[in-house]
């Protein structure tokens, strides 16, 4: 029987070379205001939704137009359309899950002629006053690093039977790694891992990742991580 992999890959410093929210808060932002929001939710000081609402307001009122050139100009890592390529290749379901903004990721990925990923996000909308106001659809108070739980689209996604792939690189992904079987960290993400004691694959962009993926494929008997089947386990009693 062919082993079943799921993958799960975060968006902003992941899939694209700079952070994009960050980047569009200190663009149309106060950068100082902004720097410590940041720095405020990196220490625990406030939730993951309570930086959005910070940062949004910070923004005051917004040109959509200047807003939208801004996002058009940022880039994602040259070789993310490979991942996708070979996730459709080997029938393998990959979805994007961010703690960033449908607004933005949907834009991004239109430019790259990407529309086909399934995405999972918060959602952002212009007000007709020039206001950002956002929305939290999947918030849950259990997902500490992050306004999007990424740790139940991947519980609601995978079964016993699947090996679920993590990528990511920063804060919103550091409580979700915890329940998933291959993580390829870099950046904030690694460290976390390191200091925790958690098994990954380092990586600097997703050539590294399909190459590891594929020998993982080929491995006659391939093992789940137990720490994370053990995490998933006391989920499924807890409901």
């Amino acid at each position: 029987m062919d082993k079943k992999f799921k993958v799960f890959v975060d968006f902003d410093g992941t899939i694209t070379k700079l952070d994009v929210g960050d980047s569009i808060f200190r663009q149309f932002g106060n950068k100082e205001e902004v720097d410590k929001i940041i720095e405020d939710l990196l220490d625990d000081k406030i939730s993951a939704k309570q930086c959005w609402l910070s940062l949004c307001e910070s923004t005051g009122k917004i040109d959509k137009n200047k807003f939208d050139e801004f996002i058009s100009t940022m880039e994602i890592d040259e070789s993310f359309p490979s991942i996708v390529n070979f996730c459709k290749q080997n029938e393998i379901e990959l979805f994007v899950l961010s703690d960033g903004f449908d607004y933005y990721i949907k834009k991004i990925f239109e430019k790259e002629n990407l529309q086909d990923i399934k995405i999972y996000s918060n959602k952002l909308t212009i007000g007709e006053d020039g206001k950002l106001i956002p929305s939290f659809p999947f918030l849950d108070s259990q997902c500490t690093t992050s306004a999007n739980c990424k740790r139940n689209h991947i519980i609601n996604h995978s079964s016993d039977e699947d090996f679920t792939v993590f990528i990511g690189d920063g804060n919103s992904d550091k409580y979700t790694v915890q329940f998933c079987d291959f993580i390829f960290a870099k950046d904030d993400l690694l460290k976390f891992c390191e200091a925790e004691r958690i098994t990954y694959f380092p990586f600097k962009n997703f050539y590294e990742v399909i190459t590891k993926l594929e020998q993982l494929r080929q491995k006659k008997r391939l093992k789940k991580r137990h720490q994370a089947e053990l995490k998933r386990k006391e989920l499924y009693m807890m409901e």
